[in-house]
């Protein structure tokens, strides 16, 4: 009998979550990732987002037209449904701005479309995993940190978003970086934060925008600053993890911030 043993292949995957992402951008599988522990796994899928071009390049400010058709239908519906049709236990929609455009109650239209094509699989968002994050940590007052590439309008937009959720919005704009997704860095989002935005002394700091590098500050930021720090890919994680019953897995992630170490209200 052979002692050989076998390698890790990839198959044995204690969780098994779908991301859908716009077609040039890898943020959000990147951070996925780099968060997950190795035996959860992303798949992805990808539309079409017409304020892209290939290699990920964007205009300096994005138009609200392609933001708004991003889910609009057939293509997001096809997504979710080529990636329900895999062996998953949840769906993550990695997109910030579409929430905005659509407000609290186009969301909730949004999701009972999509949800036809989930074939049962639990179905989040950014700004919905951002809200279940901050009513588990119980901060109620919140600074919005939007990508570059928001214009003030859209910042505005997702003030209100999360104003109609009953949090009270501290500050938001778009973040003083370079609008480029390869530009930005964690040293200088933090440095951003740090400057910028904790003297509003929110509750918790939200970097919205899914295609923003910023994993990578949280848990400095926490230790220094001392209030949370919550992004668009980590609570998206860490909602979906919960929402694939794989709870336990999430509070086991000890190096991107204090929410993994919370539970959903409701999961």
């Amino acid at each position: 009998m052979s002692t050989a043993q076998s390698m890790q292949d990839g198959w044995a995957a204690r969780a098994r979550i779908g991301v859908v992402v716009p077609h040039a951008d890898v943020g959000p599988e990147s951070e996925f990732q780099a968060m997950a522990p190795h035996d959860v796994f992303i798949h992805g899928s990808r539309v079409h987002f017409g304020a892209m071009r290939a290699g990920g390049e964007m205009d300096p400010k994005i138009p609200h037209d392609p933001v708004r058709a991003f889910v609009e239908p057939p293509h997001i519906d096809q997504a979710v449904e080529l990636l329900a049709a895999a062996p998953l236990d949840a769906i993550a929609l990695g997109f910030t701005s579409s929430a905005y455009i659509l407000g609290a109650a186009g969301e909730k239209e949004l999701f009972a479309r999509l949800s036809q094509h989930t074939r049962g699989l639990p179905l989040t968002g950014t700004t919905t995993a951002a809200v279940a994050a901050l009513t588990a940590l119980d901060a109620q007052r919140l600074a919005l940190v939007n990508p570059p590439w928001f214009d003030d309008a859209l910042s505005g937009l997702g003030a209100d978003y999360f104003t109609q959720q009953g949090v009270t919005v501290a500050h938001h704009g778009p973040c003083g970086l370079p609008s480029n997704q390869k530009l930005i860095t964690p040293e200088a989002l933090s440095e951003w934060i740090r400057t910028t935005v904790a003297g509003h002394k929110p509750d918790a700091v939200l970097v919205a925008g899914n295609g923003i590098r910023a994993v990578g500050t949280i848990n400095a930021l926490e230790e220094e600053l001392g209030f949370t720090i919550l992004t668009a890919n980590q609570v998206l994680l860490w909602h979906a993890l919960h929402l694939a019953g794989a709870g336990e897995i999430a509070r086991h992630i000890t190096d991107y911030g204090r929410v993994f170490t919370h539970s959903p209200v409701t999961a």
